[in-house]
Parts: C-alpha cells; structure tokens; sequence
C-alpha cells in the first residue's frame, strides 16, 4: 500500500490514482492547512534532520499480479518481520472491495516480499485500520467510502483468515453516544493489560471519540467530539501505544499528535509532524509520524515520516516522500525496515537503513 531511488529516510506501500481521493485528503495542488493564500509565496519550510535509509520499490506484489489499492493501513506480524496489509482491492474507488467482491484485501508478505497468505474476500467495504495482537490475531477496520457505503465493523481474525470476531454491526452507523456501534470508524488497538481502544471518526459526518473497552469489550469510557481544541478530534485518524501505557492519536485536521494517559487524560499536544494521518511506536520506544496531507506550496511542511523519541517528540528524523495526498500509513520492522501505506498513488514502498 520504478527505479530504485535513494532518498534521505524509509516507508512502504500504496495509492489509488489521484481522482479517487482517499481519507479526506486533499487533491494534490489543492492545499491543506493554514498558511499563504494563493497569491503569496510558499512559506518557509521547518527543516528536519534527514535520516539515513534508501528507499526500496516494488518491494511486494499482491495476490494475482494485480495492481496494488489505495493501502492505509499496515502493521507487523508478531514474529517482527512479516508485514500485513488491509488493501482496498486494486481498482480507482475507494469502495473498490465492494466492487471487486473476489478480491482479498488482507494479505500477509514475508521481508522477502512473498505473498503468505490472503482473505477477506467480500467481507469488506473500505478497508482502514489494521492491528496484530499479542496472540497473533489480525484486527481490521471497515470504514465508511466517500460515497457512503457503510462498514463501521471492527472484525478479527486468526492467521489462516477464520473469524472469530465482530465488533459493530456491518452496514449501520452509531450515534455519538452508542459505545457499541461506531460511524466511520478508523483504527483500532489492544493495550498490554487486554484493554481496548477504538478511534472512531473519519468524514464530517462521523462520530469524533475514542471508545475504551476491557479486554472483553465492555464498555468503559470515550472521550472527544468534533473540533479544534486540545481534547477534540478531527478526526481520530490513527492510534499507537508506548511501552508506558500512553496513548497517541494522529489527529489529522488539527495537525498535532495528541498523547493521553489510558482514561483520556490529555498529556501532549504536539504539532511539530506537520500533519499526521498514521502513527506508530516500536519497540525502541520511537515514535513514527505518517504526515500525507501536508502541502508545502502552503503550509511549513511536506509529506514524509517522522522519527522522534517518545520521552520528548524531538524530532531526529525524517523521510521525504515527494508527492502529497498519500502516505498515510506506518509500521517498523524489528530490523528498522520502515513501511508505509499509500492511498492516492499506487505502489509498494519500503525504507532501510544505509
């Protein structure tokens, strides 16, 4: 979710073309955020420290030789090296697994890039969050398209692609006080201890909270609405965890990383990524910032990923990615191997280590 370029940091996967514009972001050229109008010059860009990777292309290929989907989401098998990805089946819109019922937009690839495993077939309806467990299970998150076709289902799996579970009800969008039903729900996570947490929210007319649930997925609390103040969301678009416990949400439209303690106690508001759509903690303790949106024709920053240390959000690195609108995920190998998910423009991508 080619030449072999080297670029100054690490990432990996897809993109849809442009005109079927993912995850709310903006069309290339269109800006997104705060900054000049359109007459004015491009403001001054904040300059990072670059990190030492290369990228790697067409690094996997999916299941049939078919062209790569729009991918947001990805994350690390349990045995640190494997990579999955929840892929919006190859096609130009992004209810493309509606379209393509025969597709299988779960897939597990080998560091080699081999093709181990692949289901979900007809399943799904837009493909957004992904999460691997303790035990080795795949969790996934089922949206809502950008024409409203409805998922809103956190569903999980074992590794040969039985179900064992269902969270949500497939096809009906929850109000903003229903902690058993989500409306274009976005990721998902399960905390060392069994607790679980939810980032529900995408579009405008989404609910904007993070649900908390024991690890039998009793309800425990939520907190968050829409806008743009320290504890509001717009949206909740990704969740990761440190080794303390805290929890980070990219919280895309208001441009910061905002860390809280396991009962929605804010603790950071940090908003030097630029704008982040994916984050990520590895077991290093650093923290990776996924930013797609950012358009450097109008705000400060530009697309890449971000590399900083959880005990201060110092930024020590950064990887750029040339084209806006797309690099949306984020997950890191045991080894350092630095994988995206690419919404807007296909391909597979990786980053390692010069």
């Amino acid at each position: 979710m080619r030449l072999k370029t080297v670029l100054a940091a690490a990432v990996l996967l897809l993109a849809l073309p442009a005109f079927a514009q993912d995850d709310g972001a903006p069309a290339p050229g269109r800006g997104a955020g705060r900054g000049r109008g359109p007459a004015g010059p491009p403001p001054p860009q904040v300059v990072m420290p670059a990190a030492p990777y290369h990228v790697e292309n067409d690094w996997a290929q999916p299941e049939g030789a078919r062209k790569w989907g729009a991918v947001s989401a990805i994350d690390i098998d349990k045995d640190g090296k494997s990579v999955w990805v929840f892929e919006r089946c190859s096609g130009t819109r992004d209810d493309d697994c509606v379209q393509n019922p025969k597709m299988n937009p779960i897939m597990k690839f080998d560091e080699h890039g081999k093709l181990l495993k692949a289901f979900g077939a007809g399943m799904f309806h837009y493909p957004h969050g992904i999460f691997i467990d303790r035990n080795d299970h795949i969790w996934v998150v089922d949206g809502v398209t950008k024409n409203a076709v409805v998922g809103d289902t956190i569903r999980i799996f074992d590794q040969d692609g039985k179900l064992l579970e269902t969270h949500g009800t497939n096809g009906m969008r929850g109000s903003a006080t229903d902690p058993y039903n989500y409306n274009e729900v976005s990721d998902v996570l399960q905390a060392p201890n069994g607790d679980i947490f939810v980032a529900d929210g995408h579009d405008p007319d989404g609910n904007f909270r993070v649900l908390k649930y024991d690890r039998n997925w009793k309800f425990i609390t939520m907190w968050g609405q829409k806008g743009n103040g320290p504890t509001d969301f717009n949206p909740p678009h990704g969740l990761a965890m440190d080794k303390e416990g805290r929890l980070y949400v990219a919280d895309r439209g208001n441009r910061a990383v905002k860390r809280f303690d396991q009962n929605g106690k804010l603790l950071d508001v940090w908003t030097q990524f630029g704008q982040p759509s994916g984050v990520f903690v590895d077991k290093n303790d650093t923290l990776y910032v996924a930013d797609s949106t950012s358009n450097p024709a109008s705000t400060a920053f530009s697309p890449g990923i971000r590399m900083a240390k959880v005990s201060d959000g110092k930024i020590f690195g950064n990887i750029p990615w040339p084209e806006q609108g797309t690099e949306e995920g984020v997950a890191v190998a045991d080894d350092g191997t630095i994988y995206g998910g690419y919404t807007n423009i296909p391909g597979a991508h990786r980053f390692v280590k010069n």
